[in-house]
């Protein structure tokens, strides 16, 4: 943690102390010490914090700052360690003008600038843990399900069968909606966590499965599975994220899942060159998938049952997970809205992404090698930027507004990017991505917000099987459309998410 140089302010420690006590909301330390605790609006941890020391200085004192605290965040600490830091200096910045202000008379601070990648309010440990625990999870399961997509090539080559088999298979995968279902029912009726750890095992299973199959066929059942994984796990863990986090930061919390599925993601890329080792190369990586399932006792050691969940169980007046309460009561017209929008969307979304590989090497001549580079490129800095300032601008500006803006964006660009290549391909991919990210968080978030705690799992389970009659309409049709290759039909079916923006 940093350590700042004594600033001398022209006051005697009693004062500069009542100063900090009043204005800066500080603690004394239970050290014995004499020092104060300033904590942060907005750091992760609650464990961290800012340590006055006030020492005598002839008439003054002399007052060092320093940020303290060890961050207790599973999994992702790497991460929010150099925020946090940033943090740490404004705050310890901002305490000292502050003082300056109170004791000297010197200009009021304005308050600390907010760090991006930070929530605009403080977790509470519980919750952070929750966050981050169920972050891990996504990753997991982002990271299996994008290996088919990311493989796609190699795999139908590997396997002998045409580009309609493949973008067929591809469609059938989605049928893991239809487990993801009753996975996410039984969500509302056994608990989030119990879903959550049973999607990451089985995730890694149907990893092994699928590096081991003989034929199109097993490793096509294999797949439905592992996306029924996904659906499982991204769903009710982004329903006990935002469940879990405090008022004024659940879209932060659906943006920090996103980017852990969008490190899931990247590592799939990260791999995808091994795809050039040999006719088999692309079931290395399913192998590495598979080796995911040694982490599921560190994740279930860490990860608790949401609060709100625990709170509706106590209550028995309340029908948990029933289809019947969600159509015939108010919440009916909001389903069919999100429906709606999510059917369009994924027509257009799920040819976008399976087959943009395809895309970059029959269409654009890319390499394996060169499509990583590519993905690497457009994906990760822009992805990272939409889901980050995406949040802020949800919390912010509401939900709907950034939806549709994004959403109208994301689906131009995209478009545009299959039907030209050089230059311009680059740049229209990375902002589709940015945008598209944006999007995802705000319609994302609404998807949870919209139903209460008792009917969120099944909401979103029946919403996924709307989304996944998309993405297999989409798929289907982005094979059998008579162009020459997928590019101009993908963009084609754009049309579609224009419509439900």
């Amino acid at each position: 943690m940093p350590r700042r140089a004594p600033i001398h302010i022209a006051a005697p420690v009693a004062e500069v102390r009542r100063a900090a006590l009043e204005h800066l909301g500080a603690q004394p330390t239970t050290d014995g010490a004499g020092g104060l605790h300033v904590s942060p609006p907005t750091t992760p941890d609650p464990a961290i914090g800012v340590r006055l020391t006030c020492t005598p200085a002839g008439e003054g004192t002399l007052v060092r700052a320093e940020t303290v605290g060890r961050l207790r965040i599973p999994f992702f600490a790497w991460f929010f360690r150099p925020l946090v830091a940033v943090a740490g200096r404004r705050m310890c910045r901002h305490a000292v003008d502050t003082l300056r202000h109170v004791c000297e008379g010197a200009p009021a601070p304005a308050p600390p600038a907010p760090v991006i990648g930070l929530p605009a309010v403080a977790f509470g440990p519980e919750q952070a843990a929750l966050l981050a625990t169920a972050a891990a999870a996504v990753a997991i399961v982002g990271f299996g399900s994008s290996l088919f997509g990311q493989l796609a090539d190699p795999i139908g080559e590997s396997f002998g069968v045409s580009d309609s088999r493949l973008t067929f298979a591809l469609g059938l995968t989605r049928l893991g909606a239809l487990i993801a279902l009753f996975t996410t029912a039984f969500a509302d009726r056994q608990g989030r966590r119990r879903m959550i750890l049973l999607g990451v095992g089985a995730c890694g299973v149907a990893a092994a499965v699928s590096g081991l199959a003989p034929n199109l066929a097993v490793f096509t059942v294999a797949q439905v599975f592992q996306r029924a994984c996904l659906f499982t796990t991204g769903i009710v863990a982004g329903i006990a994220a935002i469940e879990e986090a405090p008022e004024g930061a659940r879209a932060y919390a659906a943006s920090m899942l996103a980017l852990a599925g969008g490190l899931g993601f990247s590592l799939s890329v990260v791999l995808l060159p091994l795809a050039d080792t040999g006719d088999d190369g692309w079931r290395i990586p399913y192998g590495v998938c598979a080796l995911t399932i040694l982490l599921l006792p560190a994740i279930a050691s860490r990860l608790s049952e949401t609060s709100r969940y625990v709170a509706v169980t106590e209550r028995t007046e309340i029908a948990r997970g029933r289809v019947r309460e969600l159509v015939q009561s108010r919440y009916g017209h909001r389903f069919l809205l999100l429906a709606a929008i999510g059917f369009l969307t994924n027509v257009f979304n799920a040819p976008s992404s399976q087959l943009m590989n395809k895309y970059l090497t029959d269409e654009r001549g890319f390499s394996n090698t060169s499509v990583a580079g590519f993905r690497a490129v457009t994906t990760a800095v822009p992805g990272l930027v939409g889901l980050l300032v995406g949040g802020r601008l949800a919390e912010r500006f509401g939900r709907r507004p950034v939806a549709v803006s994004a959403l109208l964006v994301a689906t131009v660009t995209q478009m545009v990017f299959f039907l030209y290549g050089g230059s311009l391909m680059w740049f229209m991919s990375g902002a589709s991505v940015l945008t598209s990210s944006a999007a995802g968080i705000a319609l994302g978030t609404l998807d949870a917000e919209l139903f209460p705690t008792e009917l969120r799992g099944t909401s979103n389970g029946l919403l996924t099987i709307v989304n996944v009659c998309g993405s297999f309409a989409g798929l289907v049709l982005a094979g059998a459309l008579p162009f020459d290759g997928v590019g101009r039909a993908i963009a084609l079916l754009g049309v579609t998410s224009l419509v439900a923006a």
